[in-house]
């Protein structure tokens, strides 16, 4: 787990290594146990290391193979790297270290750009030939591992963070109007390639690009899972359903233990943190370190949830940190969560996972999260809606949409619009592709492919990464998700969601955790803004530089001070704060 960089070059100039040290030092929280550069001639790579697997200097990075001809930076984790060691040791190849970094080096040299389909593991990495000159990018299939770039016909900048990129001092620093809607309909969404910063794009997913000498290049997406039953499926008992999930969600966990370094547990007390402890403690696992974080109260609304979490530690008996953040401290530590952002996010609890992350951080290096169970198994409210629905975009749109585009237009600024309703046209797209055609599985798909990546995934990777901490992600296992793509969707929905989950948890864990409401991670102070959160959102919007802007309209911007509770949008976000938080997240990249 670490921080990557990269300049690559086209138009004949040398990669410069004062602007990739620039890139790196940006990089510095993601890998704070050292740092490297290789530059030669055309193509620069730098990268911050975060030691995980191999201790030793042997895997320091970027890593040059001089035999084969080639160099990468990576970063992430590949789980099943012993297992294809070996096999690539039955190849002939030899191994100068014992990481998985120099795994990829071999792989990609035995099997090509189709390496990455072995993989099982969370990655984005850039690997450049010295023969051909080609570079190859690479991405895992649910982009839990970053890669942000920014290409013309010149050179081609990459990063682990958006920041990174804005540190080159060579983009587009503009606001991008399509990416704008996304933020303010799809529940601040920005799909790839696009991100707010109209001169900085993304790497999709589960994708591969390579990139020739003249910065000619050819994008292949490697990984897709079918919504669609196989052969027998119809077979299946709920039981059987159920058993298979079971095996195959103890294969995840069991993968994700792979280190150098001890292994915990980010537990909030919810069915999914706690299925995980709970199939680490039937493995024999001991000592497992787990943690929970709460908050103050506010507006009637309980800030934590350690009844659960304290329930699940004491069962399994493991060495629980309970982290209590007061309201003076969650406001004192927002700028520093905002600038770990490498897109503006707007979920509350960003700011938890960014403290629970600096706790964690002062006793392991790598833990395990329940993070994307809902979106594989079916845990949101609006799936059921989705059944028999003779419209399903409207119905999805309906419950997560935060608004339409005609309210958008009475939002913000003329200027700003996109000119078309390009959110609802996204989706509308989405769910017209082949591999899905019930209208729930159409919105799992979605969720599973765009929403998840950008929202959740997203936001575990940068909070955690601010302080140096590997956050791996069972639900996210391909394999897990393949199988759970098989499951009917009536299986999913059950017990008021993810019920063929939940009954795998039976067979685990306490029932009260599986049959109480579901929760979230709360922070109601940025839900229910007032007081000083107040003072410091309205501050935040007159500003000269958010009036120069000019993004929002100010009617609209009176209305949401006059009373920003009245203004909660469909997933029960607050409108003030997310257009508060776009405005803090720009002015923070000076931008």
């Amino acid at each position: 787990m670490c921080g990557i960089c990269g300049e690559i070059r086209f138009d004949g100039n040398s990669a410069s290594p004062e602007r990739i040290s620039r890139m790196s030092a940006c990089l510095e929280r993601r890998g704070p146990d050292g740092s490297g550069q290789v530059v030669r001639g055309r193509v620069g790579l730098g990268h911050r290391r975060l030691k995980i697997i191999d201790l030793s200097e042997k895997a320091e990075q970027p890593m040059v193979d001089p035999d084969l001809g080639l160099t990468i930076a990576f970063n992430g984790c590949i789980y099943n790297y012993p297992e294809l060691r070996q096999e690539l040791e039955g190849k002939g190849y030899r191994f100068f270290s014992h990481g998985d970094t120099e795994v990829i080096l071999k792989a990609y040299h035995a099997w090509g750009r189709d390496c990455v389909k072995r993989f099982h593991g969370m990655f984005a990495f850039v690997l450049h030939e010295r023969e051909t000159g080609r570079v190859l990018l690479a991405r895992d299939r649910f982009g839990i591992k970053p890669l942000y770039l920014s290409q013309n016909d010149k050179r081609l900048y990459v990063g682990s963070s958006l920041q990174a990129i804005l540190r080159t001092r060579d983009v587009d620093t503009s606001i991008d109007r399509e990416a704008l809607h996304h933020y303010m309909t799809f529940h601040a969404v920005v799909p790839p390639p696009l991100t707010i910063v109209k001169g900085v794009r993304k790497l999709p997913p589960a994708t591969t690009r390579l990139i020739e000498a003249d910065g000619s290049y050819s994008d292949e997406m490697f990984w897709a899972p079918n919504f669609a039953p196989l052969p027998g499926d119809e077979k299946l008992s709920s039981n059987d359903w159920r058993d298979l999930v079971m095996e195959s969600l103890k294969t995840a966990v069991a993968r994700r233990m792979v280190a150098d370094v001890p292994v915990g547990v980010l537990l909030s007390g919810g069915v999914d943190s706690s299925l995980i402890v709970g199939l680490l403690a039937e493995a024999g696992q001991k000592d497992l370190n787990t943690f929970s974080i709460g908050f103050e109260d506010a507006n009637g609304e309980v800030g934590n949830e350690f009844e659960f979490s304290d329930l699940i530690a004491n069962h399994y008996g493991t060495e629980h940190h309970k982290i209590f953040v007061p309201g003076s401290e969650l406001m004192e530590h927002l700028p520093g969560t905002i600038a770990a952002m490498s897109e503006p996010m707007v979920s509350y609890d960003n700011v938890g996972f960014y403290l629970l992350s600096r706790e964690v951080s002062k006793h392991i290096k790598v833990v395990q999260s329940g993070q994307g169970a809902d979106e594989i198994f079916g845990g949101y409210h609006w799936y059921p809606p989705m059944v028999g629905a003779n419209d399903p975009l409207a119905a999805y749109s309906r419950a997560f949409f935060d608004r339409s585009d005609e309210t958008l237009r009475r939002q913000i600024s003329p200027e700003w619009h996109a000119g078309s309703d390009v959110s609802r046209e996204f989706v509308e797209r989405h769910f017209a592709m082949a591999g899905a055609t019930n209208p729930v599985d159409k919105a799992l798909r979605v969720d599973a492919h765009i929403m998840l990546v950008d929202d959740p995934v997203k936001r575990v990777d940068n909070m955690t990464m601010a302080w140096g901490l590997e956050a791996r992600v069972p639900f996210l296992d391909h394999e897990l998700v393949e199988l759970a793509a098989r499951v009917p969707a009536e299986e999913k929905l059950k017990q008021e969601g993810k019920g063929v989950l939940k009954e795998v948890a039976r067979q685990v864990v306490p029932s009260e955790v599986i049959d109480r409401k579901k929760g979230y991670f709360p922070v109601p102070q940025l839900k229910y803004i007032s007081g000083p959160y107040l003072d410091m959102v309205q501050d935040t919007l007159r500003s000269d530089s958010a009036r120069s802007r000019g993004l929002f309209r100010d009617d609209y911007l009176d209305t949401l001070f006059a009373n920003p509770a009245d203004h909660i949008t469909p997933l029960r976000g607050s409108e003030l704060w997310q257009v508060a938080l776009l405005e803090m997240w720009l002015q923070q990249q000076e931008l």
